[in-house]
């Protein structure tokens, strides 16, 4: 790959990974609409990890907070606000993981079509715009309890549709339950890590199992690209997510399914 892909595509995994607008579907559509060959798996591995090191380190705080809580519940039988929100993302994960084994498959071979990632970008955007309009926001990610933690989930397992967006979808979903904007992002970004980690091992033990050499420095460049995009991305966009709301990511979603119905529409 030359280097200019390299860094596109990395700084690309980097900014839409967090944003509610679709890190798979740029991914897929980016390089279809360049004729770039595809990327492979150890670059997938190495942007995995590099948005993974930008969500740890921007939530180092709150995860050692709630790593201790959740250990320290296991002595006194009892968790606090922070140990019961470690076991809600390991409860939250639960129904994207078994989507992932069950339908892996599936997704790969025939939900990766333009069309199809140009109807989820602009459908599920529009409902991330009626959820910050409609939700009550009165409610911070501590309030939640198991069943909505469970709908969350659900909900995230809809994002192995390519274009529906991880972010987007855990954030709509926490929007329409109640939680205020900072909340909801807060929450799909500690839901992020357990997912970013499945979805690296098994692309690891898929590259382990494909021959061919390895380009480190390749992999060492995309993982440091993604990092510094995601990391930056984060920091803004929960410095302005209270003033902006999710219209901006709306519009976009939709102006962009829009443009790919056009562009990729049979002639």
């Amino acid at each position: 790959m030359a280097l200019s892909h390299i860094l596109l595509l990395a700084i690309l995994q980097g900014l839409t990974e967090f944003l509610p607008i679709s890190s798979s579907g740029h991914l897929i559509l980016v390089p279809a609409l360049l004729g770039w060959t595809d990327q492979g798996l150890a670059f997938d591995v190495a942007v995995h990890l590099g948005t993974l090191l930008a969500v740890l380190v921007y939530l180092r705080a709150e995860l050692l907070r709630m790593t201790l809580a959740w250990f320290r519940g296991f002595g006194t039988r009892s968790w606090d606000a922070d140990g019961r929100l470690a076991w809600w993302v390991l409860i939250g994960t639960i129904p994207v993981g078994l989507a992932g084994l069950l339908f892996k498959d599936l997704i790969e071979t025939h939900l990766r079509a333009p069309l199809l990632i140009a109807a989820t970008t602009a459908g599920f955007g529009i409902l991330l715009w009626a959820a910050d309009r409609l939700g009550t926001r009165d409610r911070d990610e501590h309030a939640l309890t198991l069943h909505p933690v469970l709908l969350i989930g659900i909900a995230q397992a809809l994002a192995l549709i390519p274009g529906t967006s991880r972010s987007g979808i855990t954030m709509t979903a926490a929007l329409m339950l109640g939680l205020d904007r900072a909340a909801a992002a807060r929450f799909s970004f500690l839901l992020s890590i357990p997912v970013i980690v499945l979805a690296g091992g098994l692309e690891t033990l898929d590259l382990i199992a494909t021959p061919g050499a390895v380009d480190w420095q390749v992999l060492a460049i995309a993982t440091g690209a993604a990092a510094l995009a995601a990391f930056t991305t984060i920091h803004l966009f929960m410095a302005w997510i209270g003033r902006t709301g999710m219209a901006p990511f709306a519009i976009y979603r939709v102006g962009l399914g829009v443009y790919l119905a056009w562009y990729f529409w049979p002639s």
